[in-house]
Formats: C-alpha cells, sequence, structure tokens
C-alpha cells in the first residue's frame, strides 16, 4: 500500500522536525535514500551533511531524477517539492526508512550484537544453531555478508553496519522471503551515527569492550556509550508477544555491570572466569579445536582459542533466551568448522601452520596469538605479519606492536590501509612498541612495507613446527593506499606466498626489490 510523506514522518518525534513545506498527502512511492544516485522517481532524498560532502548540494539532482519530497538539515527557502526541515537527518532516515517498508523489524525477532572483537564469530555461530531450531528460519546481516535465507548479499568492504536504507530494505526483503529471525551486527559507528535507528531490536548480545575506534569516539568512555545505544534501543523497542527483552553480556567485560544497568526484562552473563549464567568449565584445548561444559552440558567447538569459547557462550546465551533447545545448540556450533578471514588456515603442503585471521585490535591480536601458542608443537614459533590503519586510532599503532613483541617470536610490520597518511611514520611508530618490548630490528622484527612481501618473508622465515599468522585483513577484500581502494585478499597472498612467489598488486611492490628475493 502506498504511503504518503504523513505517513511516513509520523514515526519521527515532533521535536524532531523544525518544519515542513509543501503538500504532506504527497505519496512516496519508491524507497527512502540518502545519495541522489540512487533516488527513483517518487522516493524520498534525505540530505544531510557528512565527513567528505554535505548531501544538501545534490537535492537539484534529485529533484531532477524524480524525488517526490526532501528532508534536510538546511532552511531552504523554497522548493518545487515537498521539503521537511529536521534537527538531525542521520537520525531520522533510519527512522523513514524504516515506515517506508512497514516497520519490517517488528516482524522479526531481531537480535543485535555489538563488542569490540567476535561480534562476526558470534552471529554466525547464532545463525547455524537457529538454523536448526524447529519452527525458525533466520537471517543475518553481519561483516562478512547479509543472508535472506535463499541468498545472500555483500555488506561492503569496510563497512560492518551498512546504511539506514539498506539495513531496512534487508529487514523487508528477510520479511518478504517468510524469514522469523534476524542476527544483526551493531558497530559503534553505526550506533552513534543512528544506522541502526528504525530497528526494534529483542536481545542485545555484548562480546566486549576493548581499544578501540578512539580516533573517532574520542576517549573509551564514548565508545562503550556508544555500544550502549543498542541496550537503550533494546529497552524503548516495541514490545512482540512472547519475547521479553533480555540483555546477553559477558562477565568477563570490566562493563558488564555498566550495560547490565541498563534496564530490561531480563539480564543474562557468560564468562569463563566471573559467576555466570553460562559458564564454561572443564575445558579440553586442542590444536584446531576445543570442547567445554557449560550448564551440564558438553559443548564441542570447532574453532580454536579461548575467544571462540566466549563468542560460543554468547550464543548458546541468546539461543536459550530464544527458547532453543541444547540438541540444537550443540548441533549448530559443532557445525561451524570455519568462518572466513577469522582463524583461517590454508594448506599447501608446507610442514608449518599458516592461517589468516581479522585480529585489527590490540585485545584481538593477544587473543589470536595466545591461541596460536597452543597450537604449536615444543620449539615452534609463532609469526606475526600485521600493520595499523592510517586515519584511525594512533595509539592502536604501538600497542599492537606491543602485543606482538610480548607474544610472537617474530613479528613482521607492514601496510594495513595507510590510506593519505604516511606509511613509513605508521611503521616507525610500530617499531617503536617492538623496541620497547625488547624487540630487536632485523633480529625479533622486521619492517616491510608491502604487505605481499612481507607474508612472503614470514613464510621464508618459517621452519618446520612454526606458525605464521596474518592478521588485520581476514575477509576483507581491497586495501586502501590514498582514497583508492586496491584490490586485495589476505588469504590470495598468503596462498602465493606458500607456492612461492610474493603477490605484487599493491602500490608499494618494488618490482626490483621482489626479484631480490
Amino acid at each position: 500500500m502506498p504511503k504518503s510523506l504523513r505517513d511516513l514522518l509520523a514515526v519521527i518525534p515532533t521535536a524532531d522536525i523544525v518544519s515542513s513545506a509543501g503538500d504532506l498527502t504527497t505519496p512516496i512511492g519508491a524507497p527512502v535514500v540518502e545519495s541522489s544516485r540512487e533516488v527513483e522517481p517518487g522516493g524520498l532524498f534525505v540530505a544531510r551533511a557528512g565527513q567528505t560532502t554535505d548531501g544538501h548540494r545534490y537535492i537539484p539532482a534529485a529533484i531532477e531524477a524524480g524525488a517526490a519530497a526532501i528532508v534536510g538539515e538546511a532552511d531552504i527557502p523554497s522548493l518545487p517539492i515537498p521539503y521537511i526541515r529536521v534537527r538531525s537527518a542521520q537520525q531520522v532516515v533510519g527512522k523513514l526508512a524504516a515506515a517506508y517498508h512497514e516497520l519490517p523489524s517488528r516482524k522479526l525477532a531481531v537480535i543485535g550484537v555489538t563488542g569490540t572483537d567476535g561480534k562476526t564469530t558470534t552471529c554466525h555461530l547464532l545463525h547455524s544453531i537457529l538454523q536448526r531450531a524447529a519452527g525458525i528460519r533466520p537471517g543475518y546481516i553481519s561483516t562478512l555478508s547479509a543472508d535472506f535465507g535463499a541468498e545472500t548479499a555483500p555488506t561492503g568492504l569496510h563497512v560492518t553496519t551498512p546504511g539506514a536504507p539498506r539495513i531496512q530494505a534487508y529487514l523487508a526483503k528477510m520479511v518478504e522471503a517468510r524469514l522469523t529471525h534476524c542476527i544483526l551486527e551493531m558497530t559503534s559507528h553505526g550506533l552513534a551515527q543512528g544506522r541502526l535507528n528504525g530497528v526494534d531490536i529483542d536481545l542485545a548480545v555484548l562480546t566486549n569492550v576493548q581499544h578501540e575506534h578512539l580516533d573517532y569516539h574520542g576517549n573509551w568512555q564514548a565508545y562503550r556509550d556508544a555500544k550502549a545505544i543498542m541496550f537503550r534501543m533494546l529497552a524503548d523497542s516495541w514490545r512482540k508477544p512472547g519475547l521479553p527483552k533480555t540483555s546477553i553480556i559477558n562477565a568477563d567485560d570490566r562493563s558488564a555491570d555498566y550495560f547490565a544497568a541498563i534496564p530490561t526484562s531480563r539480564v543474562s552473563r557468560y564468562g569463563l572466569e566471573n559467576a555466570a549464567d553460562y559458564r564454561a568449565s572443564d575445558i579440553q584445548r586442542q590444536t584446531a579445536a576445543t570442547s567445554f561444559r557449560t550448564c551440564e552440558r558438553t559443548i564441542q567447538l570447532r574453532l580454536p582459542g579461548d575467544f571462540n569459547i566466549s563468542n560460543a557462550l554468547a550464543a548458546i546465551a541468546a539461543a536459550r533466551a530464544l527458547g532453543v533447545g541444547w540438541d540444537a545448540i550443540g548441533q549448530g556450533i559443532g557445525a561451524v568448522e570455519l568462518i572466513p578471514g577469522r582463524m583461517e588456515q590454508l594448506a599447501a603442503g608446507q610442514d608449518f601452520i599458516a592461517m589468516v585471521d581479522f585480529a585489527h585490535t590490540p585485545n584481538a591480536l593477544r587473543s589470536a596469538l595466545t591461541a596460536c601458542r597452543t597450537m604449536l608443537a615444543d620449539g615452534g614459533r609463532i609469526i606475526a605479519v600485521f600493520g595499523s590503519a592510517g586515519l584511525r586510532d594512533v595509539q592502536k599503532r604501538r600497542l599492537m606492536a606491543e602485543t606482538s613483541a610480548e607474544l610472537a617470536d617474530l613479528s613482521i610490520l607492514t601496510a594495513e590501509d595507510p590510506r593519505t597518511e604516511s606509511l613509513e611514520d605508521i611503521l616507525e611508530m610500530m617499531a617503536q612498541g617492538c623496541r620497547a618490548h625488547g624487540g630487536s630490528e632485523g633480529e625479533t622484527f622486521w619492517r616491510i612495507p608491502d604487505r605481499g612481501l612481507a607474508i612472503y618473508q614470514a613464510c621464508r622465515l618459517a621452519r618446520t613446527g612454526d606458525l605464521v599468522i596474518v592478521c588485520g585483513k581476514g575477509h576483507e577484500q581491497s586495501m586502501c593506499f590514498g582514497t583508492t581502494e586496491f584490490p586485495w585478499d589476505d588469504r590470495e597472498a598468503l596462498r602465493s606466498a606458500l607456492a612461492g612467489a610474493p603477490l605484487a598488486t599493491l602500490p608499494t611492490a618494488d618490482k626490483r626489490s621482489y626479484a631480490a628475493h
């Protein structure tokens, strides 16, 4: 049924609307969009000031493309179509898109998952569980992709949470496909920028809050507060029959009490160390798998590392809150052998372990390297390859290097999305971190700007029984130099290195240097 502009505006608090001009009965027959290039005839264009450009500049292009109405923040005297001025276009666009799609999240059980590390793994473990639960047809929106049951769609190169209009379109597609549940990965950026506005959630799952994104949020407390938006959304969301609002919180995280204090119907805790409703015990660690007991049940987990036990416990707690039985839980967790780019091993006949992991925070790197140590035979060494992104949290560069100097035997510092910053300066900051922890350049750590050559050199250094881990990019399919995204896949680069040749496709590749190696 076609919606009028008034119908869409009804979901926005009156206080958020500054003024309106034009006919509010104007029908909106095409989606709400933020880009003038995506405007369809009869659609609604939301103009807002972004980090690199101002959407108000593109109002004429949106009108020319057939927009039926405009929502923006600027004081615009007159337009040939209705114009609604709001206090924050960024904060209302998700609600408008939700209204256009007839509030799809209210027709699904929505599980929000946030945290610094472990979000994607938790989402995929929970999805595997729900696939085996009677009466449930789950979808998800994660870093890797969006799943609609019968098909999937990529979610972007470096964006975990898609833009608000796309999220609502994905949710609507799930409803159309007759799915019953959606697992939605929620980043601090997505929460702070309102990309999740208009989503009614039923469960809120927290993995952890560690050092990350302080370049954007300013300080750790503000970063934590951004995560807390999800729990406030949970408290304010429309209540669905038979689904009590439940917070699922990591009891081992230092912010557990902070999040638990946000009022919801129920709070459930999980963890390895502290008292929890779902606590792991009798942990049996193997090279590529783990078993543990919780609530008097034994769980077989085919993913290595204690951090994955924590992720599994989060998925278990969420599943139990949804009423899922233990048989489906055990089968679902046991069925997950691999999550792309997460502790993903590659074999090409080499006599050492080679793997790729998405670890791009100090805590994630610490967890990955700790897990690697349990996978080594006596005398085996860990050789870590990683970088630190440009135009992002500067403190993290030194912390990442300090972590590797402490836990790895050999470290190779290299490029990881330097963007418009000096790669040489980034590597120098990382080198300082290595030296501060007793590292010796040329003996325990090296700087190799080209990532392809760095991965190749790590494989050349590896001896029988060693472990080479390439961290930071995981599943991602590009690397940013300047303002250009160049095709890149760490797994492809590692396969090339194992085959005896560095992958020389990035701007840093010096063919003469490659020839020398």
